[in-house]
């Protein structure tokens, strides 16, 4: 097996099913926003950012709209296994353009070009060291009916003022029950997992639209624009403005 990469566009929502990769593998998103489902995590690809995802571990990825992605598969040894099954990472102008410039090497010319081994080890060298730092742009999937019930609710419902009893109602059992599956599967609690989810959801927002950060605040359940920005720079590291004004 040897390194190589190559670009790809979506023009319209796509959705992959489970794939496996058999190298390491890092993807791209250098427009749009791709959802990535991992073992029991499903997490949020937005522009900038890339995941390195271990050698044969099941994906699903999956896009709501248009998006154009950039993926390199690594050959074995050439990048030490990531620590989790996935790990979504931001991508410094550094990184984005080795790996735009990685893409000239699908693996049939990477095979015959022997520049391409020493580049896309190097690439590897600095993807490894910013997957370090792991953003969490995540939230849990569910194992059992009724708590994957009280997700499927509550993620249809993040703008609006939830209610755990009538979370509850809706995943067919009672409180205490739901109370402790979460605890169980997810290792956080109901509001936990709403307040991760909404940063989610609104990150993808302000990525893929135009609307204002009030705006999104509102829609995605955040009963103000500063409790918004505290909840988004705790994941992010930035407030919203921040992070729109990066995205160009």
């Amino acid at each position: 097996m040897i390194s190589f990469a190559y670009p790809k566009r979506f023009d319209e929502p796509f959705d992959t099913g489970e794939r496996i990769f058999g190298q390491t593998y890092l993807l791209y998103a250098s427009a749009g926003a791709f959802h990535l489902d991992v073992e029991q995590r499903s997490w949020l690809l937005p522009p900038h950012r890339a995941a390195l995802i271990s050698a044969g571990t099941p994906i699903r990825i999956r896009s709501n709209a248009a998006a154009t992605s950039a993926s390199v598969l690594f050959a074995p040894g050439c990048v030490a296994q990531p620590s989790l099954p996935c790990q979504v990472f931001r991508v410094t102008p550094l990184i984005a353009k080795m790996i735009q410039y990685a893409t000239r090497w699908d693996a049939q010319q990477a095979a015959s070009d022997q520049s391409s081994q020493p580049f896309l080890t190097a690439l590897a060298g600095v993807v490894g060291e910013a997957a370090a730092c792991v953003e969490d742009l995540w939230f849990p999937r569910a194992r059992t009916a009724e708590l994957d019930r009280a997700v499927s609710y509550t993620l249809a419902h993040l703008g609006e003022v939830l209610s755990f009893s009538d979370v509850a109602r809706a995943a067919i059992t009672s409180e205490r029950t739901l109370s402790r599956r979460f605890a169980e599967e997810f290792s956080m609690s109901w509001s936990e997992f709403v307040q991760r989810a909404r940063v989610v959801k609104a990150t993808e927002r302000l990525a893929m639209s135009r609307d204002q950060v009030v705006q999104i605040a509102h829609e995605t359940g955040f009963s103000s624009a500063s409790l918004f920005a505290q909840a988004f720079r705790q994941v992010m590291g930035e407030t919203p403005t921040q992070y729109r004004r990066r995205l160009g």
